[in-house]
């Protein structure tokens, strides 16, 4: 009990300086966007105030299989979610101008929606399916204007350690944008910050960059999704890094 209540005083604390990074960092992202059309300013802030995060909170990332990507290059990533803490990491970790694919009720959150908006994230709207699909569009148009896109398939943060059925809608994106997929594995947020608790507890976390896999070899979007899957798979590590597993590497 009182570990439990020690993680939980320092997430309080960790979630109150990560407002206060939001608030400073994303009115700054605002003010940029202006400026720098090319949003390469706004890139460096936006992987300013995810180390910034991470740093603070006591997270470490060690990422592996960054040689695998060709420097320049747009690519669509689609990475395993269990916490919050997984955009931090994947900011801290991906190179090159990453914008995301987003549920909707992230971008009404004061200054943090407003950054998301500015830089060219795109909003989901998962009620409406119409929606969703001129908003898939959009970001299959700015995966092939040269923007990486990120895109969580399970479509949200998963409790347990197995790994949630995967979403549709992104695939059939992927296949419009043209590019490589880059399956990304995340191992170790599930214990930094869980879903459904403010708890924090410091820690390292794990990126696994697979291959990426062209689209061009698939017709289906189920297909691309299974070897997309497999791939997540074949690198998560749920027990990472407190509990024993052979890499499966």
């Amino acid at each position: 009990m009182a570990a439990k209540t020690l993680w939980l005083a320092w997430g309080l604390w960790c979630y109150f300086w990560i407002v206060i990074f939001t608030v400073v960092l994303g009115s700054t992202c605002i003010v940029l966007t202006f400026v720098d059309p090319g949003g390469n300013l706004v890139q460096q802030v936006a992987r300013f105030w995810a180390l910034s995060i991470l740093r603070f909170c006591g997270v470490s990332v060690r990422v592996e299989g960054l040689e695998r990507l060709t420097p320049g290059e747009a690519y669509v990533f689609a990475a395993n979610h269990r916490s919050y803490f997984d955009i931090f990491v994947l900011y801290a970790a991906l190179p090159g101008r990453l914008l995301w694919v987003a549920k909707q009720s992230l971008f009404y959150i004061p200054i943090f929606g407003q950054a998301l908006s500015r830089i060219g994230c795109v909003p989901v709207d998962r009620s409406n399916l119409q929606s969703a699909i001129r908003t898939l569009n959009q970001a299959a148009t700015k995966v092939r204007a040269g923007a990486s896109m990120m895109i969580f398939p399970e479509g949200t943060r998963g409790t347990t350690a197995e790994l949630l059925p995967f979403k549709k809608g992104v695939f059939i994106m992927a296949l419009k944008a043209g590019q490589p997929v880059v399956p990304v594995s995340i191992s170790g947020t599930l214990f930094i910050q869980p879903r459904l608790t403010l708890a924090v507890r410091p820690g390292p976390v794990k990126v696994v960059i697979s291959p990426p896999i062209g689209v061009q070899d698939f017709t289906r979007k189920e297909d691309l999704m299974e070897a997309v899957r497999q791939a997540i798979a074949a690198h998560y590590d749920p027990e990472f890094p407190y509990g024993p597993r052979n890499d499966r590497r």
